[in-house]
């Protein structure tokens, strides 16, 4: 039966309404908490309805109403903390600084080894450091963490820049090529460590993977609607026959993309939050997640077909180079999708689509691993006849890595029991950023050395 508060609690002053012994006398009266709430809203006190709910929850957690409410404020809580939490009087002026440097930088005499701008090399240690101090500031804590990181990475981008003209012109520029792919993994690396601290659950870590995806994804949507605005910028004054100075033109472009990424992460991510505490059920994250989600039959397809006809030309990748670099591309697309179709908690959706969901994953998984050893058996064969290049024993080590990483996947899953394979996934993808950080950090600093 229900239980009625006396009329003096209910009639009294908010805080005697909002006390712990209030909100316990409603345990099993759903109307007068929904009451006392509406008070709390109406007295701006709902911070300490909130704080006494939890206290009874955490008392008595086996109570339903209590537990339907512990789980109905902290999602509130989420998203209000979301919508505050969304720092844009940081945000504007740091895009606008970033996109000043990247403006300034883009100048052509600028280049590396006489052949790459210098910004292409520098873009994602400069963006990396304007996004740590971002969310350090935003989040207000880990400013020690913050700073080592910040040091280490200019540390880390100096040695690239110094070490490979003592090399010789030959190892430079084939190094400065390389560090253009892997210097943004260190620098992306330094931007997690500023999220998650120097250790992390697999859980946080995946999701901070998702939430980057989120990321990038929205960053492509300004970049259209950026490139929209540069374009119609630039055929105003064409019909005018008016000829834009190069410097106007690198601020249009340059400068405009690097108002993108601070922006970016302001809009989708919360710093006050851990990772799997974020919004992924809302706005563009859910449509990425229904996209990638949609992708995943069509990629099986087309795995399915390419396999079908690799013995017809087998020979390919064993002869041409440009075939090994379509299928290093690809590989690595793979596993982002791995990654963007993998549910952060076995909550997410119907039992009946989750084993959907699990079945393509393997499925994919089993696929991209018989091409990556079809890729990699023909590097192999290339090197063999030939040399040992540096081009060659990065997408070696790459290789090796990937297709231990989904034999890892494909043994755990198998081995796992069904109730747990999102948390399996979620250790496998722990397993392969650290290796990657690992390869990744041992290719910068060995690379020149060795070649």
């Amino acid at each position: 039966m229900s239980q009625t508060p006396p009329p003096e609690a209910a009639d009294g002053s908010a805080g005697e309404a909002l006390s712990g012994t209030a909100i316990q006398a409603a345990a099993r009266d759903p109307q007068r908490l929904e009451q006392l709430y509406a008070d709390a809203r109406r007295a701006k006190e709902t911070e300490r309805f909130v704080a006494e709910l939890e206290a009874r929850y955490q008392q008595v957690p086996d109570n339903v109403l209590f537990a339907a409410w512990h789980y109905r404020l902290q999602q509130a809580t989420r998203d209000e903390s979301a919508l505050r939490n969304a720092n844009w009087k940081l945000a504007v002026p740091l895009s606008v600084g970033l996109g000043l440097v990247f403006w300034l930088l883009s100048d052509p005499s600028w280049m590396l080894a006489d052949h790459a701008p210098v910004l292409a090399l520098l873009w994602m240690p400069i963006t990396a450091l304007f996004l740590i101090w971002f969310l350090t500031l935003t989040a207000r804590r880990g400013y020690m963490r913050a700073l080592l990181l910040s040091v280490g990475l200019a540390a880390v981008t100096a040695y690239v820049l110094l070490v490979a003209p003592l090399r010789g012109n030959a190892t430079e520029r084939g190094y400065f090529d390389l560090m253009i792919l892997h210097v943004p993994l260190l620098a992306a690396t330094a931007i997690g460590l500023a999220v998650l601290g120097w250790a992390s659950s697999a859980t946080n870590r995946f999701a901070f993977l998702s939430k980057s995806i989120e990321t990038i994804g929205t960053a492509g949507v300004f970049s259209i609607a950026g490139g929209i605005f540069a374009a119609l910028t630039y055929g105003m004054f064409a019909a005018l026959s008016v000829e834009l100075p190069d410097i106007f033109v690198r601020l249009l472009l340059v400068g405009g993309a690097g108002l993108i990424p601070v922006l970016a992460v302001a809009a989708v991510y919360d710093p006050a939050l851990a990772p799997s505490e974020q919004e992924f059920r809302r706005g563009f994250g859910k449509i990425l997640a229904v996209l990638m989600q949609a992708l995943l039959p069509l990629t099986l397809l087309v795995l399915v077909i390419y396999i079908a006809v690799i013995p017809f030309n087998f020979a390919q990748p064993f002869v041409q180079r440009d075939v090994l670099i379509i299928y290093n591309v690809v590989l690595f697309a793979v596993m982002g999708l791995l990654v963007g179709v993998t549910p952060l908690t076995p909550r997410d959706y119907s039992p009946r689509y989750m084993a959907l969901v699990r079945a393509g994953i393997l499925a994919l998984a089993a696929l991209v691993l018989l091409v990556s050893v079809y890729a990699l058996a023909a590097i192999l064969y290339r090197t063999i006849g030939n040399q040992l290049t540096m081009n060659r024993a990065v997408v070696i080590g790459w290789n090796s890595i990937n297709i231990a990483l989904l034999i890892v996947l494909l043994y755990v899953q198998l081995r796992r029991r069904r109730a747990a394979w999102v948390d399996a996934l979620h250790v496998t993808a722990r397993l392969g950023t650290t290796a990657y950080v690992v390869w990744g950090t041992a290719l910068v600093l060995l690379l020149p050395w060795l070649f």
